[in-house]
């Protein structure tokens, strides 16, 4: 196995950025974008000194974004449909609606190290809103939620200590429009997040572009 640690890593180096596909890695010195390793390919040097059309930039960033969250090409569409049809900028929806997902808000509670394992959680029916279990990755949280996990989760004691608790524990700030609290093992939806609550390098703009053709 290659040291990029399989396909995750690999598409980190194709974006040329950080995706944060593997978790607590992504902040380590291993992480491939740290290590400034090539895109991947027989050409991958060349590749980042070629000349990428607008459409080229455009395709690019909206698979970035549909890698970042984890999400198919068919979902996507639907979530963009849903954003430009409603009020405001249909850039600034899109990112609110991915960040409202709740495989993504378990993530950012730092309840698991990636999203990938945040929807895992949510699949096998350890997370509750507003102590209802929830199983699909895709619910949209709503202002006031309270986002946690169901007894028989927080009756593996073992789990709690050595995997939940170690997770909260890490040094990634909680987004300022959650709250969490560590003692109770969950977390809560204080506002709907918006634009200026993105951390990660998204060109929102070039989406709105490719789909508006």
């Amino acid at each position: 196995m290659a040291s990029c640690v399989g396909s995750t890593c690999t598409r980190c180096r194709q974006a040329g950025k950080k995706l944060f596909l593997k978790g607590s890695r992504c902040r380590t010195t291993k992480c491939a974008i740290e290590k400034k390793l090539p895109a991947p390919g027989q050409h991958g040097k060349r590749s980042a000194m070629r000349r990428v059309s607008e459409y080229g930039k455009q395709l690019a960033e909206k698979q970035h974004l549909k890698w970042m969250y984890g999400m198919r090409e068919g979902a996507f569409k639907r979530f963009f449909r849903t954003s430009s049809h409603c009020k405001g900028a249909t850039g600034d929806n899109l990112l609110s609606f991915l960040e409202r997902r709740l495989d993504n808000v378990v993530y950012r509670l730092k309840m698991a190290t990636s999203r990938s394992q945040a929807r895992q959680m949510v699949v096998h029916g350890h997370v509750t809103v507003n102590s209802n279990r929830v199983n699909s990755p895709s619910f949209f949280v709503s202002e006031n939620d309270v986002i946690g996990f169901t007894q028989s989760t927080l009756d593996m004691k073992d789990f709690v200590k050595n995997v939940i608790d170690k997770r909260m524990n890490i040094g990634v700030r909680v987004p300022e429009w959650l709250e969490l609290k560590k003692k109770d093992h969950e977390g809560v939806i204080l506002r709907l997040p918006g634009r200026q609550d993105m951390t990660d390098e998204v060109e929102d703009h070039l989406i709105v572009e490719l789909y508006s053709k």
